[in-house]
């Protein structure tokens, strides 16, 4: 027996119904397929995606947000992870937002536009637990751990292996040097400049 529900033409759509036209992605600072922070890859992947879509776009490629810096701190105030000395241009989520909007406000003006957002400075992971210790007044330093040391520390989490790459390659990739550039181009769009890592922590 033939089932009684019918089929709508890829190209036909409910009364009313609304298409997206231009999409606004978040994606990673310098994603591509060989990116050293594993899920950069995925989000080139998208980004190739979308513009095969037939869609308009715009990319933010958001460099490692300084709002989580803090977070990665142990309780025994270590930040740990093999970073050694390379260079991360953090960027605040407040700068993206803002980045954002004025994009959403007037999409034409961003259309093919790919912005690599970054704060306005480039800090070693060193830098960036001093600037905690400073800001929250109690001893924060920096671990800087061998591959081994670094999947053996976060094992306890029991995480999916994919994961652990990910969080690992958080810092293979400032060490690599990759996440070290820094741009104008929050300026650029929003007519200020971003955060630095001591006033965002000082407004926390």
């Amino acid at each position: 027996m033939r089932s009684s529900s019918t089929t709508r033409r890829a190209d036909e759509r409910p009364a009313g119904a609304q298409t997206s036209e231009h999409v606004v992605y978040t994606s990673f600072f310098g994603a591509s397929p060989d990116s050293t922070f594993t899920l950069a890859r995925d989000h080139f992947a998208t980004e190739e995606h979308l513009k095969a879509s037939g869609m308009t776009w715009t990319f933010l490629r958001d460099n490692f947000y300084m709002d989580v810096m803090p977070m990665f701190v142990g309780h025994d105030g270590v930040l740990r992870g093999p970073a050694g000395d390379g260079r991360v241009s953090v960027v605040s989520r407040a700068d993206v937002a803002a980045v954002a909007s004025s994009v959403l406000l007037a999409p034409d003006a961003h259309r093919g536009a790919t912005y690599d957002l970054t704060g306005p400075e480039s800090l070693t992971a060193t830098e960036i637990a001093a600037a905690i210790s400073h800001a929250r007044g109690t001893a924060v330093t920096f671990h800087d751990e061998s591959i081994e040391e670094a999947y053996e520390s976060r094992a306890k989490w029991g995480a999916p292996a994919w994961q652990n790459d990910a969080w690992v390659s958080t810092y293979t990739a400032i060490a690599s040097g990759e996440l070290s550039r820094v741009t104008g181009d929050v300026e650029r769009v929003t007519g200020r400049p971003p955060l630095t890592f001591a006033a965002y922590l000082a407004e926390e």
